[in-house]
């Protein structure tokens, strides 16, 4: 929580410590010069930190995860997963129990075949989210645009919106990378985004014509 003290106000913080304990998360306190204590790490593996959002549990779980792990992989520079942000792996409980850290709610034992077990069956969030993002990864593999030393602008859209344009070194493709942030449709005119209304455009990830 370091890192955020001046980016994120106190309101917001606690607000996101709460969801985050809701979420099974744990935290690390340490005591200010008044006496009062101020968490200063918290402890969740990602997967288990998106189930819910400060309103509360919702079903947008697994497409919210997608979506956080989208954003990374669209950045500008080169990404890197997580294991446990791979395969899904919600809070391990037993093993903070076991260990007697907190640190170890993120760092599960997995065994091979108990997981192979889980990626083999479709119904699980494990196979749903890693096959999903081997299918991102292929995707963006295939795009001039997300070269690592591909241009990047932010786009101010609405606030409902994460979104920034991609175009690729020799200028020859452009992606624009538009992240909807909340739990419910949001309509965003194309014009907004200022394309080239001559060039065909569509989507990367549902392959449709826009």
């Amino acid at each position: 929580m370091r890192p955020a003290e001046g980016l994120i106000s106190e309101p917001e913080q606690a607000e996101m410590i709460e969801s985050i304990r809701n979420a099974g998360g744990l935290c690390s306190t340490r005591k200010l010069s008044d006496g009062s204590e101020k968490v200063y790490e918290i402890n969740v593996t990602l997967f288990d930190a998106l189930k819910a959002t400060i309103q509360g549990p919702d079903n947008f779980h697994i497409p919210r995860f997608l979506c956080s792990q989208t954003i990374m992989m669209s950045l500008e520079g080169i990404p890197a997963f997580y294991i446990h942000s791979l395969l899904a792996t919600p809070n391990d409980s037993k093993g903070v129990e076991h260990t007697g850290r907190f640190r170890s709610i993120n760092r599960k034992q997995l065994n091979y075949d108990e997981i192979s077990a889980e990626l083999d069956n479709p119904s699980s969030s494990h196979a749903k989210v890693f096959h999903e993002i081997l299918r991102r990864m292929k995707i963006r593999g295939q795009q001039p645009a997300f070269s690592p030393n591909a241009t990047q602008f932010t786009l101010h859209l609405k606030p409902h919106f994460f979104a920034f344009w991609r175009q690729s070194v020799n200028r020859q493709q452009s992606i624009f990378c538009v992240n909807n942030l909340t739990s419910k449709k949001h309509k965003l005119q194309l014009s907004q985004l200022n394309l080239i209304s001559t060039d065909n455009w569509f989507d990367l990830l549902s392959e449709k014509s826009l």
